[in-house]
């Protein structure tokens, strides 16, 4: 078991850029916003390390180290890293008194803080946790620009493809919660099980998680939807980062399909994605949501590498070409997917995905090009023009 860390910090932004650089070098992370449920949460979690603000709610970070430190009595001894904005003395001897290891002050180095964090564990957790070893499997996000671009024909066939033609293991997620399509697009009904079954469960394991999935004929298996729009609300931002592991422990590629608004369930999924694609079309509309897209993600803190942009239905005539295109958003496209209308209208009424029913069409064709990059990616064999592009 990877081990896991306890993050105690009631700035969002701040909780978001720790969980993806833990979870990237293959920590477990739990995240709290507030001293008392700092607490309860090592009582009951008992974590690896924690990362502990000083200026929290309820409790401050000085009442969280001297209550745990109480606790502990001489027992098992819980690393403690404290973060504050200040640079006081008074603060640190202050924090290193209360129970505190060692003290970080904000903004900090990402290097800086996994070293401190290894130093940390090597000193005090047993011997098969001092390592953290990165999960297999790969998260990617599909996220459309505005509706109607075609992001879930993408992510559908592009999970098929990876499976079908790579060689890899895949399960399709549909983060649509309230109005999930995955259902139609593969011709389901809707007596499926979906994500509800999973997160109304007493607990959450990889067993249930099995049981859940549905196997679809194309050899991936998918996780679906809540079956009606009322129920989606049983699903919290909280409960899918722990589906998403399970998953990654079990499968080469995690394929998730997103809801178009930048709330905080799809903000929890882009933590844990390496990649966020968004799907776009050369018209004004969809440049101009990926361009708020865009600055918020990096006013969030999300590094700019990780999100792709894929130009779809590239071919087609809309007075705006690729040059221009990438002028407006000033950066250039990562991927571009040739236009094929018919194909793709006739495989969503069917019910049949692209690569059962239109295979060898143009369209088929450029989707497995996609899904080829996207391993080659993912397994550092990427062209060097590619690399060049992000």
């Amino acid at each position: 078991m990877a081990p896991t860390i306890l993050v105690v910090d009631d700035d969002p932004n701040v909780q978001r850029l720790l969980s993806y650089t833990l979870r990237q070098e293959g920590f477990e992370v739990s995240v709290v916003a507030d001293g008392a449920e700092a607490v309860r949460a090592w009582q009951v979690e008992r974590p690896s390390l924690i990362l502990l603000d000083i200026m929290l709610p309820k409790l401050d970070g000085y009442a969280v180290a001297q209550r745990i430190r109480e606790d502990e009595a001489g027992g098992n001894h819980t690393p403690i890293i404290m973060l504050t904005a200040e640079g006081d003395v008074e603060q640190r001897v202050r924090g290193l008194r209360a129970g505190a290891d060692d003290y970080l002050m904000k903004p900090f180095h990402p290097a800086e803080l996994l070293a401190r964090i290894r130093g940390l564990l090597s000193r005090f957790a047993p011997s098969e946790e001092a390592v953290a070893r990165p999960p297999s499997g790969h998260v990617i996000a599909f996220y459309g620009a505005k509706g109607g671009v075609g992001a879930t024909t993408l992510a559908v066939n592009t999970a098929i493809a990876l499976h079908r033609n790579v060689g890899r293991s895949v399960v399709l997620v549909d983060g649509n919660l309230q109005f999930g399509d995955h259902r139609v697009f593969l011709d389901l009904g809707l007596d499926r099980k979906s994500v509800v079954d999973i997160v109304s469960a007493p607990t959450i394991d990889a067993e249930l998680v099995r049981q859940v999935l549905v196997r679809h004929d194309s050899g991936i298996d998918l996780l679906l939807a809540p079956p009606s729009p009322e129920t989606a609300e049983l699903v919290t931002p909280e409960a899918l980062p722990p589906i998403l592991d399970i998953l990654r422990a079990s499968y080469d590629y995690v394929v998730v399909d997103v809801d178009k608004r930048l709330d905080e369930v799809n903000l929890r999924i882009f933590d844990a994605a390496e990649v966020i694609y968004v799907v776009l079309t050369a018209d004004l509309s969809s440049l101009k949501n990926v361009r708020i897209m865009l600055e918020t993600l990096a006013n969030l803190g999300y590094d700019s590498a990780r999100v792709q942009l894929v130009l779809n239905r590239s071919t087609a005539f809309t007075g705006i070409n690729v040059k221009n295109a990438e002028g407006a958003l000033r950066r250039t496209l990562d991927h571009q997917v040739l236009n094929d209308y018919r194909a793709a209208i006739s495989a969503l009424n069917s019910g049949a995905p692209v690569l059962d029913t239109k295979a060898e069409s143009p369209l088929g064709k450029a989707i497995v090009a996609f899904a080829q990059a996207i391993d080659a990616d993912a397994m550092g064999t990427a062209s060097p023009r590619s690399r060049a592009r992000r």
